[in-house]
């Protein structure tokens, strides 16, 4: 029975460890977005290019923007600058400009 409930109690703080690996911290995110809020906007303004359809990234959903990260940096996602930003960009980065962006903050 200790075995058993040793296992779970490993398992379970590997479970949290790995949740808070992946948390973004919106402070930091703010730092890296910088180079973000060039073409995606700074507070208060959609984008600095709207003939471009910049889409305004301020307050969507984290995961999503993850997502989207990911998809530019392995060339899922079609777009040439996004692709070379998101390259650059590790797993933690990510989730730093996710968490930021998703909270409307900037």
């Amino acid at each position: 029975m200790q075995a058993r409930s040793m296992r779970r109690a490993l398992a379970v703080a590997a479970m949290l460890a790995a949740a808070n690996a992946s948390a973004g911290d919106s402070a930091a995110g703010k730092v890296k977005a910088e180079a973000c809020l060039g073409c995606h906007g700074a507070p208060g303004v959609s984008n600095a290019y709207p003939t471009y359809h910049v889409p305004k990234v301020s307050g969507q959903h984290a995961d999503y923007i993850v997502a989207a990260l990911k998809g530019y940096a392995s060339g899922e996602r079609g777009h040439k600058t996004m692709q070379a930003q998101a390259a650059t960009l590790s797993d933690q980065d990510m989730a730093d400009i996710a968490a930021f962006f998703a909270g409307g903050a900037h």
